[in-house]
């Protein structure tokens, strides 16, 4: 990148031009101002001298003692500071100076010395006091002199006194004539010049260098870390974030881009996984609607061939194992259609009440068959809720035939009753989706409690590394620890994925004042929880907040076989069954499937030999949210 066209360097060039353009100026006015002064100060001195060495004379001069002027003349002229003292008469003859060699000599009147009082070959007979003094150069001297020009005026006392030298008519007698060197204020104004040029470089430098840190360190860096972030992004890399963030507008805007990567992330995930499950619906639908039509032949023709042999009982026997299993291949894809037809829920008010009793109507046949007991224990004040009716009630259907199923022949009963609860989130609210700071996916579908995918951490403690899995509902601590951890010891838990620490070192535990874990739940804020295990403590600010939510509860009770331990956390998964060669596998994963597309939650009671009670609970109104 050509650095002349970045940021940094024309906010530096815009800046430094600004910075000497200011210096420059005022370097240029504070010398000038002391040169002015300088000059100011050497030309009061030198009118006062001036007036000094004519009214120290005056009186010598009434006298005439023309020897004694002269000496006072050579007295003052001696000073170094002085370089000559003259005393001219009105037609430019030098009747005294300093300088012996000169006494005698006419002045050129157009000379720079005399020009100011000879500007039109006429003396001016009044002068002001600037315009007594003038600043020239001398063919023999290399600095400037300052001359002060003091006009002799002639007085009563001139013309009255005993020499009567002078006639009364003349005005101007003469002029003394006192010129200065300026050597050593030329010397201090080019030293104060030197100084001044010295600050303008060092000030100009300085401010240069602080310029190029600051712009380098608050704007340079993070337009490059932005930059690269958007090259990293742009190839596809929506993991990657902007660290060391600032408090200013462009740490602001790499918290945005961050938060927006990290959405397109999400959103990307989501979208391949929305794609993958409809790929995974239009394999399922196609491959049970091709597998459903020779079906259909194989049974029209084996009915047709048991009417044929009712006299063969050999072949009798093996047409009905193949109507038997040619029937149950149809269930099964029937439960594969229906999986495949899982969709977003068309919601209206329903009452849940009176979809139970249209879904007991549709098995009532079935019911008396099997000598089963059906009882409705219902909330005669149940809110209707919004949902889908003909979901709820396939709901209803799959576990009616269940507890019908595991009730068996011999009779028993089913129980259904409806409720109003209010519940606090902890307790009930299912963690759905967390991930780590880099947005890695903390779900684990493969290893599930209470039928839930967990929340899966590396966890390590001393030497020995494994993997906990937490229980996905918020407040539950029916964690599951891959190895055996010392809760005396420091844990340390980090993703799986990338290996970044899950621990939040700016908190502690209320309870036990150990380290805390900290996970973001996408849309959702964050959950925070004891990192030591010492304690259930968990935190999830934005559920809390919400407080209890309201429930329509609906419980199926069977007092049938109970489902075994070990396959309870395996009933909602697709195609797993305890019935054998008799289900399919499917219709507990389509219920799971409906129950979350409508915000609720399933769970399952069952003891084995005594029965089951799988509890509904549905959300009053359409307001919960997925989490």
């Amino acid at each position: 990148m050509n650095i002349f066209r970045t940021i940094s360097y024309k906010l530096i060039l815009v800046v430094s031009v600004t910075v000497i353009l200011i210096i420059g100026v005022y370097s240029y006015f504070n010398i000038k101002s002391q040169s002015d002064v300088l000059r100011a100060e050497v030309e009061r001195h030198a009118n006062q001298l001036s007036e000094s060495v004519k009214n120290s004379t005056r009186y010598v001069m009434l006298l005439n003692q023309r020897d004694h002027i002269q000496e006072m003349i050579t007295r003052i002229g001696k000073d170094p500071a002085i370089s000559n003292v003259r005393i001219l008469n009105k037609e430019g003859e030098i009747i005294y100076s300093a300088k012996s060699e000169d006494i005698g000599k006419m002045l050129d009147k157009k000379a720079e010395s005399c020009y100011a009082c000879h500007a039109e070959n006429k003396a001016i007979e009044k002068l002001s006091i600037k315009e007594r003094t003038r600043i020239f150069k001398s063919d023999t001297d290399q600095y400037r002199i300052l001359g002060v020009i003091n006009p002799i005026y002639n007085e009563r006392s001139c013309y009255e006194a005993d020499c009567h030298a002078h006639s009364s008519k003349s005005k101007v007698l003469g002029v003394l004539d006192i010129t200065i060197s300026l050597a050593e204020v030329d010397k201090r104004i080019y030293d104060n010049q030197i100084r001044e040029l010295i600050f303008a470089l060092i000030s100009i430098t300085g401010i240069g260098f602080i310029i190029g840190f600051f712009v380098k360190r608050w704007v340079d860096r993070p337009v490059k870390e932005l930059v690269k972030a958007t090259d990293q992004v742009a190839a596809g890399n929506l993991n990657f974030s902007i660290k060391n963030l600032s408090n200013d507008e462009l740490g602001t805007l790499g918290r945005s881009f961050n938060n927006m990567t990290r959405k397109l992330d999400e959103t990307n995930q989501q979208l391949y996984q929305s794609t993958k499950m409809a790929s995974l619906g239009q394999l399922a639908a196609g491959v049970a609607h091709e597998i459903n039509n020779p079906l259909t032949g194989v049974l029209t023709y084996s009915s047709f061939l048991l009417k044929r042999t009712k006299d063969n009982p050999q072949i009798q026997e093996d047409l009905n194992v193949i109507v038997r299993e040619t029937m149950r291949s149809r269930e099964i894809v029937k439960g594969l259609l229906d999986f495949a037809r899982q969709s977003t829920p068309k919601k209206s008010l329903i009452d849940v009440n009176e979809i139970i009793t249209r879904a007991e109507s549709v098995i009532k046949n079935q019911i008396k068959l099997n000598r089963v007991s059906f009882i409705k224990n219902f909330d005669s004040a149940l809110p209707k809720i919004t949902a889908d009716a003909n979901q709820i009630q396939q709901v209803f259907l799959n576990l009616f035939v269940n507890a019908i199923d595991a009730v068996g022949q011999n009779g028993g009963s089913i129980t259904v009753t409806t409720s109003q609860i209010n519940l606090s989130p902890k307790g009930t609210t299912q963690i759905k989706n967390a991930v780590c700071a880099k947005t890695h996916s903390l779900i684990d579908s493969e290893h599930k409690v209470g039928g839930m995918p967990t929340i899966k951490f590396k966890i390590k403690s001393g030497s020995t590394e494994g993997l906990i899995h937490l229980d996905p509902v918020y407040g539950n601590k029916n964690h599951s620890f891959g190895i055996a951890i010392d809760k005396n010891s420091a844990l340390s838990l980090s993703c799986p994925t990338c290996g970044l620490s899950l621990i939040d070192k700016n908190n502690k535990c209320p309870e036990c004042g150990g380290p805390v874990y900290k996970i973001l739940i996408p849309n959702q804020g964050s959950l925070e929880g004891c990192a030591s295990f010492k304690d259930s403590w968990q935190k999830w600010d934005l559920i809390d907040k919400a407080g209890e939510k309201k429930f329509i509860q609906i419980q199926i009770a069977d007092n049938g076989c109970g489902i075994p331990p070990e396959n309870l956390s395996k009933i909602f998964e697709p195609f797993f069954s305890t019935k054998g060669q008799k289900g399919t596998g499917l219709g507990l994963s389509v219920i799971w499937g409906i129950i979350d597309n409508h915000n609720g939650s399933i769970s399952v009671q069952t003891e084995v030999g005594k029965g089951t009670i799988f509890s509904i609970k549905l959300p009053q109104g359409d307001s919960a949210k997925n989490i």
